[in-house]
């Protein structure tokens, strides 16, 4: 019997006989994952006033990128609610769902599905998560500021877009693979309404970077121990703050180095929390209680 701690995979769906509500994250690693405990814990403080809540459970997958079409349609025949997509999920299903909401659309990337009739329609929470996570860990806002961001795939996606709809004053894009800041650059050309955007190699920083930035990392290096950073800060104009959206590990090696010049810094964790509430408010059609998924997901942490 799956439980909230098991990683499951495309097979156990083939022999799927859970009889309550299902929700789940689908992931490639997802071992790391500490969803299944803060969504968990939400439900079942829902439940103590809501019986309906008593029957649901959240998952986690571990679904290979070349597997995510066929998963969708497995979770789906099987009468999940509600998922949750991490790397490398976000940009791939964009184009294999049914529906995608209006405010994901700029994005071109989801991060919640949601079943309906007609198939998964899609949402994008990270965005929320971004700005909500800067502010509770920096105590700084994206709306007016300079903003460096590291990565061009489906999560610097979201951060790009939420930047400048919350009218940063500036975004600065930084990505190894010229075709993907191309791409994302040429995405973001409807949305930027004036606000300047420029692209540039993370490892030959360009001379007119802002002073008192915030950087953000969208990337996934710093999830693996043997991971470099994404960027020598050194090679930076003095940033506002580092925030980094891995929460696990909680330290990565970007803000081990922030730390040590003395720049204010914070992991992915409440930025987490915050779009995994927004998430599960889609799924339930009531407000989430925020504060028992955060200490739901810092003893995970701690554990």
């Amino acid at each position: 019997m799956a439980t909230a701690d098991s990683v499951l995979t495309l097979a156990d769906l083939e022999t799927w006989t859970f009889s309550g509500t299902a929700l789940a994250v689908l992931g490639h690693p997802i071992k790391h994952s500490i969803s299944p405990a803060m969504h968990n814990a939400a439900l079942a403080e829902l439940a103590r006033s809501d019986s309906r809540f008593s029957t649901w459970k959240y998952f986690r997958f571990d679904i290979p990128p070349e597997d995510l079409p066929r998963a969708l349609d497995r979770l789906r025949a099987k009468n999940f609610r509600g998922l949750n997509l991490t790397v490398p999920h976000k940009v791939i299903a964009f184009e294999r769902i049914a529906a995608i909401d209006l405010a994901a659309q700029p994005i071109g990337a989801v991060n919640t599905l949601l079943a309906t009739e007609k198939g998964w329609q899609g949402f994008n929470t990270d965005g929320y998560g971004l700005a909500t996570g800067i502010r509770e860990g920096l105590g700084l806002d994206v709306a007016g500021a300079d903003i460096i961001l590291l990565g061009a795939g489906g999560a610097a996606r979201s951060a790009a877009v939420e930047c400048l709809q919350r009218r940063c004053r500036s975004l600065w894009i930084a990505n190894r693979t010229v075709t993907n800041l191309d791409a994302l650059l040429k995405v973001l050309e409807p949305v930027a309404s004036g606000i300047p955007v420029h692209g540039f190699d993370p490892h030959e920083p360009s001379a007119e970077l802002p002073v008192n930035a915030i950087i953000i990392n969208a990337t996934s290096a710093g999830l693996h121990e043997k991971d470099a950073p994404p960027v020598n800060l050194v090679q930076f104009p003095r940033a506002a703050g580092v925030f980094d959206m891995i929460y696990n590990p909680p330290k990565t090696k970007l803000l081990a180095q922030a730390e040590s010049l003395g720049i204010p810094n914070a992991n992915g964790l409440s930025m987490l929390i915050n779009q995994g509430a927004r998430a599960l408010s889609h799924w339930t059609g009531l407000p989430t209680p925020v504060e028992v998924m955060r200490a739901a997901a810092q003893a995970a942490m701690k554990a």
